[in-house]
Formats: C-alpha cells, sequence, structure tokens
C-alpha cells in the first residue's frame, strides 16, 4: 500500500505537470526504462528494455493521477489518506486485468508478460505494438478506405478475441474507436480491459460504471435481471465502432435511443464499397 505524505517525504506531484513519470533510466526488475509512451488518468505507459531477453516492451504503472502521485524515489504516495480504499480497489482491478490478460493467448488479445507489485504500486510488461488507434486511423485515412474487405480485416480477429474471452466468462464492456488498435501489420489488437469483469455462475457483481455513453449499451447503466450484461454487450460496442469507422462520427447514446430511436441505418446510409450484408447486420447488433 502506498505511504500518505508526510514532512520528512517530498509531497506527490500535482496530475498536470506530467512529474509523476519515472525517467529513463530507472530500473524496474529485469527492465530498463527509456521513454513515456502514453499517460492516463489510471496510469503510466513506458517503452521499457527487457535486459534479458533483449527486447523493446510497453511497460503499464498503475499511477491513478487524481489519487496519487511520485513520493520520494521511485515510490508511489498517496495524495491524502482518504484515497487509501479507492486506490486499493483500483490497485486490485489492475492486478486482476493483467492475471486476466495472462490467460489469453489470442493474436487479437494483449498479450502479457509479467506483472508484479512493487513501489507502492503495480506493473505488466506486454509487447511493444506499432500503430494507430481506430479514431486516429479513422482521421488519418480516406473514408473510402474503409470498405468491405477492410471492415472484415477488422471485425473477423475481434470477434475471435471476443469468442475466446465470452467463453471463460469475461466481457470488455468498454469497446471503442480508442480502445482498439489497428497495428502496422494491418491487424487489431483490442487494448485496455479495465472495465472487464469474470462472471461466475449467476451471482450479479456490483461494479462500477465505466463506459462511452456512444458505444455502452443500455444495460451497461443499471444493470437489472431484465437487463443483464453478457456477450450482447460486446457485440453492440463493436458494432457502433464500426458504425464510427464508416460514417466518421459516433452514434447516438443508448439512453437517447430508448424513447425513440434516431439512429441512422447504415443499410440507409450506404456508405461506399460495403456490402448490403455487412451493413444488415451491423444494424442488427445496434
Amino acid at each position: 500500500m502506498p505511504e500518505a505524505p508526510n514532512p520528512g517525504s517530498r509531497a506527490p506531484t500535482s496530475p498536470e505537470d506530467g512529474s509523476d513519470a519515472l525517467p529513463p533510466g530507472t530500473r524496474l526488475a529485469e527492465f530498463e526504462i527509456r521513454e513515456v509512451l502514453g499517460v492516463g488518468g489510471f496510469g503510466i505507459v513506458y517503452r521499457a528494455w527487457d535486459a534479458a531477453l533483449q527486447r523493446d516492451v510497453a511497460l503499464k504503472e498503475y499511477m491513478p493521477a487524481s489519487l496519487a502521485g511520485r513520493g520520494a524515489g521511485e515510490r508511489v504516495t498517496l495524495r491524502a489518506r482518504a484515497h487509501e480504499e479507492n486506490f486499493a480497489l483500483g490497485l486490485r482491478s489492475f492486478v486482476n486485468e493483467a492475471r486476466l490478460l495472462a490467460r489469453f493467448d489470442q493474436p487479437a488479445l494483449v498479450k502479457v508478460f509479467r506483472f508484479w507489485e512493487g513501489n507502492g504500486t503495480a506493473y505488466m510488461a506486454m509487447p511493444l505494438y506499432k500503430g494507430r488507434t481506430l479514431r486516429q486511423l479513422r482521421k488519418a485515412m480516406a473514408p473510402a478506405a474503409f470498405d468491405d474487405a477492410w471492415m472484415h480485416a477488422l471485425i473477423e480477429p475481434l470477434l475471435g478475441a471476443l469468442e475466446v474471452m465470452h467463453e471463460a466468462e469475461v466481457y470488455h464492456r468498454d469497446i471503442a474507436p480508442d480502445n482498439i488498435l489497428w497495428c502496422d501489420d494491418d491487424r487489431p489488437v483490442l487494448l485496455d480491459f479495465g472495465a472487464a469483469r469474470l462472471v461466475l455462475g449467476d451471482r450479479t457483481q456490483n461494479v462500477t460504471a465505466i463506459l462511452k455513453p456512444q458505444f455502452a449499451p443500455i444495460e451497461q447503466y443499471a444493470e437489472t435481471q431484465a437487463m443483464r450484461q453478457g456477450p450482447w454487450t460486446d457485440l453492440y460496442a463493436l458494432a457502433g465502432t464500426c458504425w464510427f469507422m464508416l460514417t466518421g462520427r459516433a452514434p447516438l447514446p443508448a439512453t437517447a435511443r430508448v424513447m425513440t430511436d434516431d439512429l441512422e441505418s447504415l443499410a440507409r446510409l450506404a456508405p461506399p464499397g460495403c456490402s448490403p450484408r455487412l451493413l444488415r447486420v451491423l444494424d442488427w447488433a445496434l
């Protein structure tokens, strides 16, 4: 558990100043930090060198900016004692995510080489994927590029990944253009399993809603016996992501569609280069 600041230690930095990241040259187990690849609200991703296997890896550190910062040296420090419980819950979720991903060996799912706890936080080492998120790709490429063949190259590997997850009763629950990487070798990889959960039998687990309104189905807003989450939850989000790729804009939120559904069907929009069958399937999934 990270320590709260005390008069004898350096106070944690503010989340805005960017100084919570570990500096290049820092050693963590067999890894050496080379550079920061990205900073989010819940963690920092580094490019690191694996000295044992002589390769670059992506190293993810649990660092919820609103709850903790970098204390003395490499240790993560709570911003206030009041954050202790929330930090611990998030840390447990981070470790569970790493364990979950380490179970799977599927090309469209992030592979975790190893994970461990230390410095008051936790880390996971993953392959260093090179590519762009679907949101970045949509901005960079002409709309005509996303034709039937391209959409199948996106959808089919992701359906394979979801099949593996769903057979293990694991749901991603946060599929969106920002959470799918299109690799430089022309294949998708599903990222960010922070919202994933393991369902044990018919037990309903109370989980904090982590969702993107335009891509989350209605059952993610309030799970009841009548509106339970399941494989269909991920299929809706995947179809919404495809809708975004084909139209350049996010679909209407599910909450806005409950009373009056004004979402235009893809079959009616008829994006060029896409078969009517594909468009009907995506409309059905939405």
